[in-house]
């Protein structure tokens, strides 16, 4: 019951996001509910692998080259998913930023601690 509704969670942040930052957008909820499932699959299984890869400039760069990581990730899955769109790497960073903070925050809200 937790995971789906941190995933209603997240498809809601991401329609807060669409409709907070020029460049993304949103078609409906259905597909943001695609999108947010994309997301935390690419996040799982495909995020590590590249902070692993990366892991000499991330060091270098103090941990700020996962901001560009988020970024092209949130990017990728713009072009892959019908109807929700990313238009280039800078809404793409800026938006990982936001959609984690909005997250965040309505998973805090609505969740509350985990005992």
């Amino acid at each position: 019951m937790r995971l789906l509704l941190s995933w209603l969670i997240n498809a809601a942040a991401l329609m807060a996001v669409a409709y907070l930052l020029p460049g993304i957008s949103v078609s409906s909820f259905v597909t943001a509910l695609v999108a947010a499932l994309v997301l935390g699959l690419v996040n799982a299984i495909i995020k590590p692998i590249l902070i692993l890869l990366t892991l000499p400039v991330t060091l270098l760069t103090l941990g700020l080259f996962i901001f560009v990581i988020n970024g092209l990730m949130f990017w990728a899955v713009g072009s892959f998913v019908t109807g929700f769109t990313v238009s280039g790497f800078w809404p793409g960073v800026i938006g990982a930023i936001g959609y984690s903070i909005v997250s965040w925050w309505l998973s805090a809200l609505l969740l509350g601690s985990k005992k």
